[in-house]
C-alpha cells in the first residue's frame, strides 16, 4: 500500500458542495483504505495499491457515482506532495500575499501556465516546479492575477488544482 494525497478541483469553492464524511465514506466503500479528509476543500490522504494512474481514475469514478457531478481529481504520492512544497521558490510567508502551488497533471498545460511568467503583473511571482506553478500574488487578488485569470477556463478544470501553501503544509502533518 502507497500513501496518496488527492486533491480534489473545484470542490466547496463554487458550486459543488460536498460533505467531507461523505467524501470519506464514498472513497472507503470504492476500496481505498486509512481515508481522511483535510479542510473543506477536497483534500483526501488515502492508501491505496496501484499507481498514481490508476488510484486517479478509480477515484473520480467512485466520485462521479456517488455525487452525480463531473469528478476531476489530482493524485499524487506523499512524498512527492512533501518534494514540491519543500521546493517552493518563493519565501513562504510574506505579510499581504497568498502563496500558491497549482498541480499541473498535462505537460502541454504546464508549459502553457509557465509562459505566464512574462505576464506576471508587478507584484505577482510565477515560477515553475516539478509538475507544478509556484506562484504568489497580493491577497485579495487571487482571480485577478494573471495566472487565476487563465486558471477560471474551462480548459483546465480537468489537468489542474490549485492549493495555498498553508494547505499543503495542513496536508503534510
Amino acid at each position: 500500500m502507497t500513501r496518496y494525497a488527492a486533491f480534489l478541483r473545484g470542490v466547496n469553492v463554487g458550486g459543488v458542495n460536498l460533505k467531507m464524511a461523505e467524501v470519506a465514506r464514498a472513497l472507503t466503500e470504492a476500496g481505498f483504505t486509512d481515508v481522511r479528509t483535510i479542510l473543506a476543500t477536497g483534500n483526501v490522504l488515502l492508501d491505496a495499491s496501484g499507481g498514481v494512474a490508476a488510484v486517479r481514475q478509480k477515484a473520480e469514478s467512485a466520485l462521479r457515482d456517488s455525487f452525480g457531478y463531473d469528478a476531476w481529481v489530482l493524485v499524487y504520492g506523499i512524498d512527492t506532495v512533501r518534494a514540491v512544497a519543500d521546493a517552493y521558490p518563493f519565501e513562504r510567508e510574506v505579510d499581504g500575499y497568498q502563496s500558491y502551488v497549482t498541480f499541473v497533471a498535462d505537460d502541454a498545460v504546464l508549459d502553457e501556465l509557465a509562459g505566464l511568467a512574462s505576464d506576471a503583473g508587478p507584484d505577482e511571482k510565477i515560477s515553475r516546479g516539478d509538475g507544478v506553478i509556484y506562484w504568489q500574488v497580493p491577497k485579495g487578488g487571487t482571480l485577478d492575477s494573471t495566472i487565476g485569470k487563465t486558471m477560471g477556463k474551462p480548459r483546465y478544470k480537468s489537468s489542474t488544482t490549485t492549493r495555498n501553501l498553508r494547505t499543503l503544509d495542513k496536508v503534510l502533518r
